[in-house]
């Protein structure tokens, strides 16, 4: 029987596999954790607003008057949108853009008081985003999440060909055989759950990539010259002065236009028959919008729910109260639709709780493969050499591993740009410092491989 170790193509894969993972450890580890407390974003929300909630509603006074309120609390600020109470006893929470460039979440109990105020950029959940999307540095951190994805994706490709049976029965390819004990058991305890958690893993990675930032960028200029879009895009992605939520320009904006004449109240009133998903809001004339340019003269209700499929608009006239216009999610293009999708998905939000607990599996599968793996390095792993399985003999054999790598490359621009590195790296570094290629498993003098 041919031992599979020394066929080229399941070399050449174990080796892109090896360095994949090794890269990536980290960072599932951080992103897994940090994915799943975010899934429960509505859920921490309404714990850090748990004051602001049950409150008694005699003596409430109208949304005009709530909203007065808190701009006398903050002088110098503007009222950017007023998010409706889901009960008669709970807070309004006014959406306040300081001189400063801040904003600030004000809480108005239905009496007119002022009962609090929250910075929305340090809230628990935003807290979650930054690390999660950015690694609290940046440009660079979101750089570096997108680099990871990339290698995740590659990491788990060649993990399911590494796993593939073979002709071997169901132990240790469907459940793991972990009365082995120790490196069995561990081996197969990676494998198995490589393999259960690959098709969510891998659709959590794509779903994450329209909110990366190279990706992202070179995907809304396809979408722009194809002709894809339709309206406002509503979510945060590559380059565009409107993607992301830039609170220092909306707080600095303040709304244009005359005053309208119809009340707020008036508008809350038609609000309440649209059965609008919470957190529901109402932005005033002119306000400034997260995603796009500012809202337009008229009054706009919509909701920042995480599931895109249920956001929609309807705008009133200001001084009338009387719908103007009305869109939803049916009206985007299918390009934006299949993209709010994913990312409701990607969010926990498409389908509640039990959307949630699935990411929770995933990202405890996915923290179960790093933590295996890297226990897995350690175990074979010389004291000399960073113990990268040996590349195949005759790399010429594997023209087909080059065409899945360029294609892979083609599709996701930072892994190849990290690719051409590696390359340079290889063939013009590597030869002049031969201890250091020894330890990376690498041979200077010969011809890289695949």
């Amino acid at each position: 029987m041919t031992d599979i170790n020394r066929i080229p193509l399941y070399r050449t894969i174990w080796r892109w596999h090896f360095y994949a993972g090794l890269f990536v450890i980290p960072f599932i580890m951080i992103l897994s954790l940090t994915g799943a407390a975010y899934l429960f974003k509505p859920q921490l929300d309404r714990w850090e607003e748990r004051d602001w909630r049950g409150l008694s509603a005699q003596g409430a006074v109208d949304a005009d008057a709530q909203v007065a309120a808190a701009l006398t609390a903050f002088p110098g600020g503007t009222f950017h949108y007023y998010r409706i109470p889901e009960a008669p006893g709970d807070a309004a929470v006014i959406h306040v853009g300081l001189p400063g460039g801040t904003m600030r979440d004000v809480a108005v109990s239905p009496q007119g008081s002022v009962i609090g105020a929250a910075d929305p950029d340090q809230r628990l959940s935003a807290w979650l985003s930054r690390i999660h999307g950015t690694l609290l540095i940046g440009r660079a951190g979101r750089l570096l999440v997108e680099l990871a994805a990339s290698w995740a994706i590659v990491m788990i490709l060649t993990g399911l060909y590494l796993w593939w049976p073979r002709g071997r029965g169901a132990a240790g390819i469907v459940w793991p055989r972990l009365s082995l004990g120790g490196r069995a058991a561990l081996r197969d305890l990676h494998a198995v759950t490589g393999f259960w958690v690959s098709g969510l893993a891998l659709v959590l990675l794509f779903t994450a990539l329209p909110r990366t930032d190279v990706w992202a960028s070179g995907f809304r200029m396809i979408r722009a010259e194809m002709g894809w879009v339709s309206g406002v895009q509503d979510w945060k992605g590559g380059a565009d002065p409107h993607a992301a939520h830039d609170h220092s320009a909306m707080a600095a904006a303040a709304p244009t236009g005359p005053a309208p004449s119809a009340s707020l109240q008036y508008i809350v009133l038609r609000a309440r028959g649209e059965g609008m998903p919470a957190p529901a809001i109402i932005q005033p004339p002119g306000a400034p919008n997260a995603f796009g340019p500012p809202n337009g003269n008229v009054w706009t209700l919509t909701t920042l729910t995480q599931n895109r499929p249920q956001v929609r608009k309807v705008s009133y006239d200001p001084e009338t109260s009387i719908e103007v216009a009305r869109s939803g999610f049916a009206d985007k293009h299918a390009i934006d639709r299949a993209v709010g999708f994913g990312i409701a998905w990607h969010e926990g939000q498409l389908f509640g709780l039990a959307n949630q607990l699935i990411g929770v599996a995933t990202a405890l599968a996915l923290f179960t493969l790093a933590i295996s793996g890297f226990l897995m390095w350690r175990r074979r792993k010389p004291d000399d050499a960073l113990g990268a399985p040996p590349g195949p003999r005759d790399p010429a054999k594997l023209k087909g591993v080059a065409a899945l790598i360029l294609i892979l490359a083609a599709l996701l621009p930072l892994l190849a740009a990290s690719l051409i590195l590696l390359w340079i790296v290889e063939r013009l570094v590597l030869p002049h410092l031969p201890r250091a290629a020894r330890w990376l498993g690498v041979a200077a003098k010969a011809k890289p491989s695949l």
